[in-house]
Parts: C-alpha cells; sequence; structure tokens
C-alpha cells in the first residue's frame, strides 16, 4: 500500500512561515501529479496547490503569491512553502498524490493523514 507521509506543520503567529513536506513511498512505479489540500473545521477539503510530474503548477486563487509548491521527484517527495500566513490559512492540511503501483495498473489517489496548521492572530 502507498503510503504518504507529512510533516512541518504547526503552530505560527501571523506573518510567520512553515514548509510543509510530504514523502511518497511504498510500491510505486510511477506517480502523477501531487498536492495539497486543506480542510478547515466545518468546511470541505478544498485545493490549495497542485503540481505534475512535469512541475507545472495549479494553484488556489486564496494563495496565489503567498504559497509554493515544488516537489523533487527522485525523492516521491512534495513541498509547500507558506509565507505570509494568516489565521485564515489554519486548517489540517493534506497531501495527496496519484499514484501508479506498477506498469499497467489504473492511476489511483492516496492520501496522507494530515498535518495541521494554526496561525494565531
Amino acid at each position: 500500500q502507498v503510503q504518504l507521509v507529512e510533516s512541518g506543520g504547526g503552530l505560527v503567529q501571523a506573518g510567520g512561515s512553515l514548509r510543509l513536506s510530504c514523502a511518497a513511498s511504498r510500491n510505486i512505479f510511477s506517480i502523477n501529479a501531487m498536492g495539497w489540500y486543506r480542510q478547515a473545521p466545518g468546511s470541505q477539503r478544498q485545493l490549495v496547490a497542485a503540481i505534475t510530474s512535469s512541475g507545472i503548477t495549479n494553484y488556489a486563487d486564496s494563495v496565489k503569491g503567498q504559497f509554493t509548491i515544488s516537489r523533487d521527484n527522485a525523492r516521491n517527495t512534495v513541498y509547500l512553502q507558506m509565507n505570509s500566513l494568516k489565521p485564515e490559512d489554519s486548517a489540517v492540511y493534506y497531501c495527496n498524490a496519484v499514484v501508479k503501483t506498477r506498469a499497467g495498473s489504473p492511476w489511483v489517489s492516496y492520501w496522507g493523514q494530515g498535518t495541521q496548521v494554526t496561525v494565531s492572530s
């Protein structure tokens, strides 16, 4: 089973920065898109940013110019650099990866366990 392990969440003051990391491992043949989603209490999980294997990125309008997504294909790892954090950025952040576990198998979406980001005012 593919495993996604997230790290880097925590408590930060408004205006501060955090860098999230997510490493994919186990039974990976190929990874297509990787991304970050977030879910605040009482809200639906929403896309924050995504990146393809060739480096094409997509951001939610609310984080453009504030967050930067990147990935290291050799390490099967995706990063999210979050700057100028605001209290409204507080949420559980989830890593997602679309993975093929062997040649000829279908692409399957996997999720990490989530990491809490709390921004204090």
